[in-house]
């Protein structure tokens, strides 16, 4: 629906036409998009049209950079880890 919904403003009736559901479980889902802010929606007569709001994407865009930042960090320090460890050498038994 947001794929959908970034290239324009869309009625319900259109974002739900490539589901395979009902309309009103339909509308449970773009009241959730629109509590959480993610879409803004217009009723005009009989036709609610939703619309994305741009803000909410870069503020997720912004978080998603940041923890892409911190696990790549991490996966390079687990990768420098990883390449610098030998295993460890079965012991012999030593008799005496």
């Amino acid at each position: 629906m947001l794929a959908t919904l970034s290239r324009g403003p869309a009625s319900v009736t259109d974002l739900a036409r490539p589901f395979d559901m009902a309309l009103p479980s339909f509308l449970k889902h773009v009241r959730l998009l629109e509590s959480t802010g993610w879409i803004v929606t217009h009723k005009d007569g009989r036709v609610r049209t939703c619309r994305i709001r741009p803000d909410t994407l870069t503020r997720a865009q912004r978080w998603l950079h940041v923890q892409h930042g911190i696990w790549d960090a991490r996966t390079n320090r687990l990768e420098h880890f990883v390449a610098g460890s030998t295993p460890a050498s079965p012991r012999r038994k030593t008799t005496t």
